[in-house]
């Protein structure tokens, strides 16, 4: 978090507020800033997956509010094309729903019935599916459904912050962190302003709610709104020209060393910054990528890269400038003291 942030986060420490009002109020500054009707701070973007599946549930029953997870008599089945499901979805059946997959048009038409609570498109499965978020949302409209979309490593670019708004989704959540620079257990839900509504009602300060665990303090609020503004206020342009030059700064050590290529490549969605993948051949140099990225975390200091891949990848885009050296460094270091004499 950036100095100013901090300086929120310490502000609000050391002040009393109405909770209610004041995440009004974070909330109506949120919104006005991405274009949305309305907009509140979740716990991480999961949270808000939960809040707002909860919210085109219960709507602002009471009754039906205190009573999720269980649904019985409620709308409570998700459409979600198959390919679209992914490791937090937990999330939404939290609240007692059921997802119906579909692939296509069709069927997702044929999936729509009075059970039908939302439907749920994951952006970086995009490529995926039939079924794009344009027309997700179009077709949501049609039915008479809310369309609910998960971008939350999808920010940067910053036009993400309103272009699932612009493009008609009901509910859009993005990760408080991440580019954003706000606190790591923060998220935005932003969209229709019933929905958010219904959304606060089921999260704190309410007591008996299926999101009253899912707690946001006032730090919390005060320094996303905070990291929010800064972050919209930053050279994008430029940003993205020191990431390439940190990038190519691990590049250039690691070129320098006999065995050893580089690739740089931007994902296509999903934390889509520049990214740089290292491969070495291992008659020179006898470490594997997964023992190297073993050495890398246990060592001094702890280096953590993209995990789970075949090859060495690293990323930069939230380091500081002395940090990308010294992560250069750090893996020469290790493929270095690995070279077959």
């Amino acid at each position: 978090m950036s100095p100013e942030v901090t300086e929120a986060w310490q502000q609000a420490a050391q002040n009393f507020y109405r909770l209610d009002e004041f995440h009004d109020a974070v909330g109506e500054r949120i919104a006005s800033l991405v274009g949305a009707q309305a907009a509140m701070v979740s716990a991480g973007a999961a949270s808000a997956l939960t809040l707002g599946t909860a919210a085109c549930i219960t709507g602002n029953c009471e009754e039906r509010i205190h009573r999720l997870p269980d649904t019985s008599g409620m709308p409570n089945q998700v459409i979600i094309q198959k390919s679209h499901r992914f490791n937090y979805d937990h999330a939404v059946r939290n609240c007692g729903t059921t997802f119906i997959e579909v692939e296509t048009v069709e069927q997702l038409g044929a999936a729509v019935n009075p059970h039908s609570a939302m439907m749920l498109f994951f952006n970086a499965a995009d490529p995926l599916g039939q079924i794009h978020a344009a027309d997700f949302s179009r077709l949501g409209r049609e039915h008479g459904l809310p369309t609910f979309i998960d971008c939350a490593g999808d920010v940067p670019p910053v036009e993400n912050l309103s272009r699932f708004l612009k493009l008609g989704f009901d509910l859009v959540t993005v990760s408080g962190g991440k580019a954003i620079q706000g606190p790591q257990s923060t998220g935005l839900l932003m969209g229709r302003r019933d929905l958010i509504e219904a959304a606060r009602l089921n999260t704190l300060p309410n007591s008996d709610t299926i999101g009253r665990g899912m707690k946001v303090n006032k730090e919390e609020m005060l320094a996303l709104l905070v990291a929010l503004e800064s972050y919209l206020e930053r050279d994008h342009e430029r940003d993205w020209q020191l990431w390439e030059k940190g990038i190519q700064t691990i590049a250039e050590k690691l070129q320098a060393i006999s065995g050893v290529e580089t690739e740089t490549y931007i994902p296509e969605i999903d934390n889509h910054t520049p990214h740089l993948r290292i491969r070495w051949n291992q008659e020179q140099i006898r470490i594997g990528p997964q023992e190297a990225i073993a050495e890398l975390s246990e060592g001094e200091p702890s280096i953590e890269v993209v995990p789970e891949k075949e090859d060495l990848e690293v990323t930069v885009w939230m380091l500081r400038e002395h940090e990308v050296q010294l992560v250069a460094d750090r893996i020469a270091e290790v493929l270095e003291s690995n070279r077959l004499t």
